[in-house]
C-alpha cells in the first residue's frame, strides 16, 4: 500500500514552473501570437495554458522545458537474497519495493533541489522511503559563441536561406554531457523535412514503429557533411 501511494503521489506532483534564460528564446522562436507568448512567459498562467492545449504532445514538451519532471518507470521487489536479487511469487507481498524514478532536472538544479521536490511530493511518506541515487548528471549547456556554431549557421542556410540556429532546451537524454565534462562543445543538430509534422514526429519518438523519414535523413546527413567541410576550410 505504501509503494502504491508513493507512485501515486509522485505521479500527481506538480512542481512550480521555473524559467531558464533559454526559455524566452524558445518562446520567441515558436512563431505564436503575442498573447500566447505572454502566457508562456507568465509563471502564474503557463500551467493552465498548457493544460488547455487541444493537442497534448506540444504541451508535454513545453511543460518539460519549464518543470522538473518525475516518472515512475519500474517497480519490483526490493533487496537481495543470498543468491542474488530477490525473486518474488505473485502470491507473496514483499517487505520492501524498489521503485525506479526517472528525474529530469532543469539547468542549474542540484541534488538538493531534487530532494526538496521529493519531500514536497511525498509529504508524510518521505520518511518511509529510502532514496538511492543511481545516476546524478546535472543538465548542462554548451556556449554558442564558437566556430562550430557559426559553421552550423552557414550550413543550415544552404537548404533553408532564411533559417538560423537558436539555442534550445532539450528534454531528452543524450551523451552531450560527457563531452562537455571533458571540456568540449557539443550540440544536438539536425534538419527535418518541412513536410514532417512536429506532432507526428513526437509520437514516433521512442514510440511504436519509431522511424524518421528519408528526406529528414538526407537533410541531416548533408548538414553534417557541410559543417565538416566548412570547418576544414
Amino acid at each position: 500500500m505504501t509503494a502504491a501511494a508513493v507512485v501515486q503521489r509522485i505521479g500527481e506532483y506538480r512542481p512550480s514552473p521555473r524559467f531558464h534564460e533559454l526559455w524566452r528564446t524558445r518562446v520567441e522562436t515558436l512563431g505564436v501570437a503575442d498573447d500566447v507568448q505572454r502566457a508562456l512567459l507568465d509563471p502564474g498562467r503557463i500551467d493552465a495554458f498548457l493544460d488547455a492545449l487541444p493537442v497534448p504532445g506540444p504541451g508535454a514538451h513545453l511543460h518539460a522545458c519549464t518543470h522538473t519532471t518525475f516518472s515512475c518507470n519500474t517497480i519490483g521487489p526490493g533487496g537481495d537474497g543470498p543468491d542474488g536479487p530477490t525473486r518474488m511469487k505473485t502470491n507473496v507481498i514483499p517487505d520492501c519495493v524498489d521503485i525506479g524514478v526517472d528525474v529530469r532536472t532543469l539547468p542549474g538544479e542540484s541534488e538538493g533541489d531534487v530532494d526538496a521536490h521529493l519531500r514536497a511530493a511525498l509529504g508524510d511518506l518521505y520518511d518511509r522511503v529510502e532514496v538511492e541515487i543511481v545516476m546524478n548528471d546535472p543538465a548542462s549547456i554548451s556556449r554558442s559563441e564558437t566556430p562550430l556554431w557559426d559553421s552550423l549557421a552557414r550550413s543550415i542556410a544552404k537548404p533553408f536561406p532564411t533559417s538560423r540556429p537558436t539555442p534550445q532546451l532539450v528534454v531528452g537524454f543524450t551523451d552531450s554531457r560527457i563531452y562537455r565534462q571533458m571540456g568540449a562543445v557539443a550540440y544536438g543538430a539536425g534538419l527535418f523535412s518541412p513536410d514532417l509534422d512536429p506532432a507526428d514526429f513526437g509520437r514516433r519518438f521512442h514510440g511504436h514503429d519509431e522511424r524518421i523519414d528519408v528526406e529528414s535523413l538526407r537533410l541531416t546527413t548533408n548538414l553534417w557533411l557541410d559543417v565538416v567541410r566548412d570547418l576544414l576550410g
